[in-house]
C-alpha cells in the first residue's frame, strides 16, 4: 500500500520569525498595508511506499519530523497521511 503524505512545520509561538518579518516588510512596501502578520513555514509532500497500515505509516513520518524535517524544539508540524489510489 502506498500513501500521500503532506506535512506543514511553522515556528512555535514566540519563536521570533525574521522570515515572516522581511516578507510582512515587503508586502507593505508594495502597498499592502492592511496585512498586519506573516508566518513562514514549510510544506513538503512525501510517498511512502509499501506499508500496509496507515498507523506505521504515520509513525514513520513522525520520526523523519522529529529527526529532519522539522526542528522540534522551535517548530511545530502537523500532517495528513491519504491512501493513494491504484
Amino acid at each position: 500500500m502506498d500513501w500521500e503524505v503532506k506535512i506543514e512545520t511553522k515556528l512555535k509561538d514566540g519563536i521570533l520569525d525574521p522570515q515572516g518579518k522581511a516578507v510582512k516588510t515587503g508586502l507593505k512596501s508594495l502597498g499592502y498595508n492592511n496585512v498586519e502578520s506573516v508566518h513562514v513555514g514549510k510544506y513538503l509532500e512525501l510517498v511512502l511506499e509499501n506499508i500496509e497500515q496507515k498507523n506505521k505509516a504515520a509513525k514513520m513520518v513522525e520520526e523523519m519530523c522529529d529527526k529532519l524535517l522539522a526542528n522540534p524544539v522551535i517548530e511545530d508540524y502537523s500532517y495528513h497521511i491519504k491512501e493513494m489510489e491504484g
